[in-house]
């Protein structure tokens, strides 16, 4: 499977197209290569999280015209990975692009792109508009359309960087990479990536935000609350059985050849295999980050 920054130099755009389906209210999930794109329109311009890859900026704009003549005013990105910030360039003409301050830190300094061990891909350092102008820390607020958009920083999740993003008046949130529907969820170690944060960063979401909130994952289509909370389930099933093996001092191979992971089999093979699962906890789990150290704010 395509991943990261790979998809970029293996795909063929050309071919693909960019859908727009309203969510609710006046926000709308774009879907084409590369991560989910939330999109608030109104009166006053329109919004946008995420931009996917750089060739995808026309169809994304011929889209989004679709559904509003208005031009994109922001650009909020949810991580650095460029299947959802990839576009930053393309948008930063006209938008304010605007992001966590370690999205704006991995995308300038480059580095490893990895989960420790065997997925390992080098990302090139970028300037310019492909850089965010606009970051923050914890968390900020942006007054548009009617709407009070939140981005809120979970630290040392998907990567060091995510922000998840909640639009208030149509009940929606973006949880980019945090919560994927393909099954086992890559993690970005070598940018200070961990499950545990994973776990946590959604857990203090759905305490902020009713029961009936429409989710839009990284990957996949729109989600529920309960869609969330199996997946947290599973991470800490599949997280806890691979402590438990590490603590008894098993190995790597060991682990894999135990077949740890069999009963949480259908999350396999999506993008990332039962095998690539094990190896991520474990080098999780092991403090080995492969690549860049892990970053604490």
């Amino acid at each position: 499977a395509a991943w990261a920054g790979a998809a970029s130099a293996q795909q063929d755009f050309s071919k693909v197209q960019v859908k727009a389906a309203r969510v609710a209210g006046n926000v709308y999930m774009l879907t084409g290569a590369g991560g989910n794109i939330a999109a608030v329109v109104g009166s006053d311009g329109i919004v946008i999280v995420d931009d996917q890859y750089a060739p995808m900026a026309d169809k994304i704009r011929a889209a989004l015209k679709g559904v509003s003549d208005l031009p994109v005013r922001f650009v909020i990105n949810t991580h650095y990975h460029d299947d959802h910030a990839g576009g930053n360039a393309a948008f930063s003409s006209g938008a304010t692009v605007i992001a966590q301050d370690n999205v704006r830190s991995r995308l300038a300094s480059g580095g490893v792109v990895g989960n420790g061990g065997s997925m390992r891909q080098e990302a090139k350092p970028l300037s310019g508009g492909a850089l965010p102008i606009v970051t923050f820390g914890r968390d900020m607020t942006l007054h548009l359309n009617g709407e009070h958009i939140r981005a809120v920083h979970a630290p040392h999740g998907h990567t060091d960087g995510d922000a998840i993003v909640y639009f208030p008046k149509a009940n929606v949130m973006h949880m980019g990479d945090l919560f994927v529907t393909y099954g086992f969820p890559f993690i970005d170690i070598s940018a200070g990536g961990s499950s545990r944060g994973i776990i946590a960063g959604l857990e203090n979401a759905l305490r902020t935000v009713p029961a009936d909130v429409k989710v839009i994952p990284g990957h996949g289509p729109v989600s529920t609350v309960a869609d969330v909370r199996s997946y947290i389930q599973m991470l800490k099933e599949t997280r806890a059985v691979v402590a438990a093996g590490v603590k008894g001092g098993k190995s790597l191979p060991q682990l894999k050849a135990d077949k740890v992971l069999a009963p949480w089999q259908k999350f396999s093979g999506g993008f990332i295999t039962t095998d690539l699962f094990i190896e991520t906890l474990y080098n999780e789990l092991t403090a080995r980050s492969g690549g860049a150290p892990v970053r604490h704010n």
